[in-house]
């Protein structure tokens, strides 16, 4: 048996680089015991959202108000003595405050007692919000110029400090510097900040709303975000990429839901040369199929603005319908055979083939389609191409929202027993794990999201215009719309049926037949068994097709083993779902699904103190408060704590010598 002398000798390598970070016996067990009071610590709270949509106006109110977790404390910190409507106006100022304070200051008779009143409300709000987190953590983010003295209000002792009167103290001096405001605000930041420990994005940020991008502002200011890529948001990152075929269909789908903002304000991607292009090339051309989709609230639109951008959506799906027909060409892998529509129209007859059966087209007003070359673009067309092309490639702000993309997320992401995914795990119709062919390779269940996430970071990360380059490109393509893309989950996308066919059964899009076993216990188990889970503890959790809450759907399924999130944050949904998106809740009681009901606008959640109205559905609660020491983090923090007893002993025994502090 090998002596403790010799296990040391073995990891004396990494023991010795351990010791750069805790140079004596005395600094390693002081992390010893801080890590082991960690541990003891309930839980922090997880959020888990899906399909935003680039609705950032009701993200921002829910990352402000942490899904109705600050007005719960807020309701507890105050109690029933102050009124609702009062309870509701502070807590809009948490949410709020720089927007907020100057009316509420308006009508105080006695500005430094409203100060000190208000003070005293955040500063009880904040040690509630703070208690599930170590004192370090919270330091961390405490605002730096207010640090010392937010440590000392969050911390203090007060059967040796008389409240009031400390609390007094320190006000008076900030009123004295005039930063009463300043302090306020920041204190409001720091309350929300640590109202949620982590976030799960579970895909779909981009297109439909209007501004994706300061969403992924908000998501890369937060402390702790992991993003499972949805459909939408892969084809962003494709166009961040340079990729021709993903550029046409981002521009597409914006057009189609009348959102240049986002592109154009949001990114400053220059889309002029598409509109002269789309003027000069389709001004007297039938246009009545690519009117976009609008929002009413967001209006009023007019007439001529709309028949532009229908011009626009007509000439940029052309090009696109173009481009697929080579990327099909260049992936049989990818077996979209008949789905390279401009051949299959016999423009004498004004017909179509899909998939074996003749349509009339609704409209073969098409001036750029040679019917010898249907797939050629045009040089006219080329040259807009490009000059998009470079337009997304020189984005600054796109190239650094795609980045975190990559750093922040992937296909799936596996935390505290929760499978987290966007879409689903591709099945065939008997049930079992459906097998792709990419790359002469068959790949199934967690092999086939594994090799999914590699083969989505070749396209960014590889030089542009090599083999590795603009197979990256297609695959991200793929991941859009192909038929067993696990963040696409469908058999076809029939954009070219839905645009130029008038019978609707040709615009039905078959899911997967996984969503006809989310209810089937048995297939959420080997799902998770796929993915070395608990198959009676741990759950799967996914967006992507949106919950019929409206019809009595419920998005909890398989006996609580599966979660489906996507509760329609997009506006465009709302109708259809009967709410405004989910929250999953998972914190150290258990989890619990909030509901949201539609957000109306900022300047009346401003004005009227209107919060998003969530209802809170408790759905599995643990018998035992799950503790920091129960999660993955803690495993690794009991692993950490291993080490530094190691550690420890190598320093008694001599294996590695202890350095005097400071040197």
């Amino acid at each position: 048996m090998r002596s403790g002398a010799d296990k040391l000798r073995k990891d004396l390598k990494y023991l010795t680089l351990l010791a750069r970070e805790y140079p004596s016996i005395a600094s390693a067990c002081s992390e010893i015991i801080n890590l082991q009071a960690i541990l003891k610590l309930p839980k922090g709270t997880e959020h888990f959202m899906s399909d935003l949509h680039g609705e950032a106006e009701a993200f921002t109110h829910i990352m402000n108000n942490a899904s109705g977790v600050i007005k719960e404390k807020v309701d507890r910190v105050l109690g029933e003595e102050v009124s609702e409507a009062e309870r509701a106006e502070f807590a809009t100022l948490i949410y709020y405050p720089n927007r907020k304070l100057d009316e509420l200051k308006a009508r105080q008779t006695d500005l430094p007692a409203w100060y000190r009143q208000t003070l005293f409300r955040l500063i009880d709000v904040c040690r509630v919000v703070s208690s599930k987190h170590t004192r370090s953590f919270v330091r961390k983010r405490l605002p730096k110029n207010y640090a010392y003295i937010l440590d000392e209000l969050l911390h203090a002792h007060f059967e040796d400090h008389d409240k009031e009167f400390y609390y007094n103290e320190i006000l008076n001096s900030i009123l004295a510097v005039d930063r009463a405001d300043d302090f306020i605000e920041a204190l409001c930041e720091l309350i929300k900040t640590l109202a949620v420990f982590k976030l799960h994005i579970l895909g779909d940020i981009y297109d439909r709303g209007p501004r994706p991008d300061l969403i992924m502002e908000q998501l890369m200011a937060h402390h702790s975000v992991d993003i499972q890529w949805g459909n939408h948001d892969v084809v962003w990152m494709g166009a961040a990429a340079g990729s021709p075929i993903c550029i046409a269909t981002v521009l597409r789908t914006t057009l189609a839901y009348n959102n240049l903002e986002a592109v154009e304000d949001g990114y400053g991607i220059n889309t002029r040369p598409l509109a002269l292009f789309a003027e000069n090339t389709y001004r007297d051309c039938d246009i009545h199929h690519f009117y976009p989709q609008v929002d009413e609230s967001r209006g009023p639109y007019h007439r001529s603005e709309l028949a532009r951008v229908a011009r626009m959506h007509k000439a940029i799906a052309v090009i696109m319908f173009k481009l697929e027909c080579a990327v099909i060409d260049r992936n049989p892998d990818f077996e979209l055979e008949g789905r390279d529509f401009l051949r299959r129209i016999d423009f004498a007859a004004g017909t179509v083939d899909v998939e074996g059966r003749r349509y009339p087209l609704q409209d073969d007003d098409l001036p750029t389609v040679d019917p010898a070359d249907p797939a050629r673009l045009t040089p006219a067309e080329e040259e807009v191409l490009a000059s998009l092309c470079r337009s997304f490639t020189d984005s600054e702000r796109l190239q650094r929202h795609v980045r975190f993309l990559y750093a922040k997320g992937g296909v799936y992401h596996i935390e505290n027993g929760n499978l987290m995914f966007h879409g689903a795990v591709p099945l065939t119709e008997s049930g079992s794990f459906q097998v792709e062919t990419f790359e002469q390779h068959g790949y199934a269940g967690k092999a086939l999201m594994d090799y999914c996430d590699e083969r989505a970071r070749r396209a960014y990360f590889s030089p542009e215009g090599s083999e590795a380059w603009q197979t990256g490109c297609d695959f991200l393509w793929y991941l859009w719309c192909g038929k067993l893309s696990p963040l696409y989950g469908r058999a076809k996308m029939t954009t070219f049926e839905r645009l130029f066919v008038a019978d609707k059964i040709t615009h039905v899009e078959p899911s997967n037949p996984y969503y006809r076993y989310v209810n089937d216990t048995r297939m959420d188990r080997a799902i998770l068994a796929e993915f070395g889970l608990d198959q009676t503890r741990s759950h799967i959790v996914n967006g992507h097709v949106p919950v019929r809450t409206v019809e009595g759907e419920s998005p909890v399924k398989g006996a609580g083993r599966m979660i489906r999130i996507d509760g329609g944050f997009c506006r465009a949904y709302h109708r259809r779902t009967g709410i405004a998106g989910y929250t999953l809740v998972y914190n150290s009681h258990g989890l619990s699904l909030r509901a949201h009901q539609p957000f109306e606008t900022v300047e009346k959640a401003i004005s009227e103190n209107l919060d998003i109205v969530s209802s809170v559905d408790v759905f599995e609660t643990t018998k035992k408060r799950v503790l920091v020491g129960d999660t993955d983090n803690g495993r690794k923090l009991a692993a950490d704590v291993e080490d530094l007893k190691r550690l420890v002993a190598a320093y008694q025994t001599g294996l590695v010598k202890e350095r005097p502090e400071g040197r």
